[in-house]
């Protein structure tokens, strides 16, 4: 019992690491409810939500002429799917275990696992959500929905992009956590709901004068939404946003993330979650 195996080659190596991830998205997954499936629904039901209430919105507040000329649930949905992606994986890979959570005494643990299974776990769920609100929707309401999105994997591609992006700024919130828990998780928290708004979601970003422009641009998250537009729409041609800029950021913040994490683990104590 006091002996321990060592892979004895590269491949069953990344084997023996894919399989701690997949378990640990497994567990990731079932963190919200015992039930994996009612995990899953709850937040498919927060995404119908989420866009029944923005679609009341418009139509009550008179709203709907602002929007891309086409469907107007599209619209609104590359905004909600693409926000809670960001969202929801940010919040994921900033809550996730740290080096002095009790998950790291287990041998085959670490932290770079920890990281990996939150954001799978997080993009699993919510393209399982967009698939079963986009079946509904194309089955019950609009036979036609598919034939409509000009660019399926272009909108896929952004919201894949949106997923990184929300893991980068997640790994730099990560990093920096363990040093200070409370204000760190009161940013983090600020952080998500200003993109409520800061994520331009509810205006289209090329009817924004150049003095309302500089307030959102520097989101990723902005421009990832505004060019899923462009790939929804064939008559909508962003030319305010640029999905390059949301890469590259986020390459950056990743790398800032890693770094900063890796220090982190490197002056790890045990005494860290006491303060928590």
């Amino acid at each position: 019992m006091f002996q321990t195996t060592r892979p004895k080659s590269n491949l069953q190596s990344a084997v023996n690491i894919a399989e701690l991830i997949y378990h640990n998205a497994v567990r990731s997954v079932r963190k919200a409810h015992g039930n994996a499936v009612m995990a899953i629904f709850m937040n498919l039901l927060q995404t119908i939500i989420f866009v029944l209430a923005f679609f009341a919105m418009f139509s009550i507040m008179g709203m709907r002429g602002n929007a891309v000329r086409g469907d107007f649930l599209i619209y609104i949905m590359t905004g909600i799917f693409l926000y809670m992606t960001f969202s929801k994986t940010l919040g994921a890979v900033a809550g996730s275990e740290g080096p002095a959570s009790p998950m790291m005494q287990h041998a085959p643990m670490n932290t770079a696992i920890a990281i990996i299974s939150a954001m799978l776990s997080t993009l699993y769920i919510q393209v399982l959500s967009l698939i079963c609100i986009l079946f509904v929707y194309d089955v019950a309401f609009n036979p036609f929905v598919m034939t409509e999105i000009h660019d399926p994997m272009g909108c896929l591609g952004m919201l894949i992009l949106s997923w990184f992006s929300g893991a980068s700024i997640g790994m730099v919130f990560l990093a920096a956590k363990p040093w200070a828990p409370t204000p760190i998780s009161i940013i983090s928290t600020i952080f998500q709901r200003a993109n409520m708004i800061a994520s331009g979601k509810m205006f289209v970003a090329n009817t924004l004068p150049g003095y309302m422009l500089v307030m959102f641009d520097w989101n990723p998250l902005f421009h990832t939404i505004d060019q899923s537009r462009g790939y929804a729409f064939a008559n909508y041609n962003p030319r305010n946003s640029s999905w390059e800029y949301a890469f590259y950021v986020s390459i950056v913040l990743l790398m800032i993330g890693l770094m900063g994490e890796f220090y982190t683990r490197k002056h790890a104590s045990a005494s860290w979650s006491a303060r928590r």
